[in-house]
């Protein structure tokens, strides 16, 4: 079949010595689309057609595009593609760390999803602050369909949904449900309230808490439960911040205590994870000594021995569901529909693990 239409080219054709040895050098500039033309022997209208998927082309001017961008190593540029398609088929996520098996997970569930879609993800750190979380939306802008930030800083949260401007933007974890506003909470104050109400139903009556990072939503509400689900006993709060050392280190003072705690609620699996080497290393026995409960289920706490007892949020689906919603919000604004303003609240579930096992009544009668 001969070159039709738009798929004539007003050029030669790129000789042997012209190219000979260009895309095998390691040094070589990249190639661009008027050399998959060039390639081809196409327009580079007929190269834009074929890589977007718009208009029609022969398959026989198909092929021989696709045969250029593989022989070449072609790679769109998507800034742009955007620029014609108003399409980057690209989403961004904006975390407050990029370290530690809850954020591998939660990538790992928004990545599945994306692929699925087929998209892509820009994935940056706020770092926990209003200014970087800034910095991180506007190095986005253009290059991103829609954000999704997670941010336990309600200010950094509301910061970036405003900045975003009328880029489609999920938030997750941004503290308690807010109407009129696409997100995804987890019930932290009602899981933490399980936590300590599983903890009494196996016998124990002095339970401390390890709390999360200061100034930080997620932390503030999961102590919140633990206090209303106390009952007569008095708060036990050490300080703590998300981190397995800081579990240990937690775990290290509250056994110096006069009279030690018989249970530890840890704000997160790692601080408990942290807790439960600082139990072993000092000799004291988990569950006979001191229970522990964490919150997540990551996946480290089933590994370890005895098996972390811990509120289960489903961290990978957390982030399945996070891109699904946000691929329906930038799908709602290119077509006038109207927008996902619902926040959807997890609810943690109690995965029971060898970490709480119940331990004879008449141990908690002695002394």
């Amino acid at each position: 079949m001969g070159i039709q239409g738009d798929d004539r080219l007003d050029m030669a054709a790129p000789t042997a010595a012209s190219t000979a040895g260009q895309e095998d050098s390691p040094f070589a500039k990249a190639a661009t689309m008027r050399d998959v033309a060039e390639r081809a022997q196409v327009s580079v209208a007929s190269v834009s057609r074929v890589l977007n998927g718009l208009g029609v082309t022969s398959d026989a001017t198909r092929q021989r595009v696709l045969d250029a961008v593989e022989h070449l190593r072609y790679v769109p540029h998507f800034g742009a593609r955007s620029l014609s398609t108003s399409k980057n088929d690209t989403i961004g996520v904006i975390l407050p760390d990029l370290f530690g098996e809850f954020f591998s997970e939660l990538i790992r569930g928004m990545d599945l999803a994306a692929r699925a879609h087929g998209k892509h993800l820009i994935v940056s750190s706020s770092h926990d602050g209003a200014e970087d979380t800034l910095a991180a939306v506007r190095s986005m802008r253009g290059r991103v369909d829609g954000m999704i930030v997670l941010s336990p800083h309600v200010g950094a949260a509301n910061l970036a949904n405003e900045f975003a401007g009328r880029m489609p933007v999920l938030l997750m974890n941004a503290g308690t449900a807010e109407a009129g506003r696409a997100s995804i909470v987890i019930d932290n104050h009602g899981g933490a309230v399980a936590a300590v109400q599983h903890l009494r139903a196996t016998g124990r009556r002095r339970i401390a808490h390890i709390r999360g990072a200061a100034a930080n939503v997620e932390a503030d509400t999961r102590a919140a439960g633990y206090v209303s689900a106390l009952d007569d006993q008095a708060p036990i709060i050490v300080e703590g911040d998300f981190s397995q050392a800081s579990g240990h280190r937690a775990a290290t003072q509250l056994l110096t205590m006069p009279q030690r705690p018989d249970a530890v609620f840890a704000a997160n699996d790692m601080m408990a994870v942290g807790a439960l080497l600082a139990f072993q290393e000092a000799g004291v026995r988990c569950p006979e000594d001191i229970a522990v409960v964490g919150f997540d289920d990551v996946p480290i706490a089933a590994l370890m021995r005895p098996a972390l007892t811990t509120m289960r949020v489903n961290i990978a689906e957390i982030g399945r569901r996070g891109v699904e919603r946000l691929i329906g919000l930038v799908h709602a604004g290119q077509t006038g529909e109207a927008a996902d303003t619902n926040c959807e609240i997890v609810r943690p579930i109690l995965v029971e693990r060898q970490s709480t096992a119940a331990v004879p009544t008449a141990r908690f009668n002695k002394g």
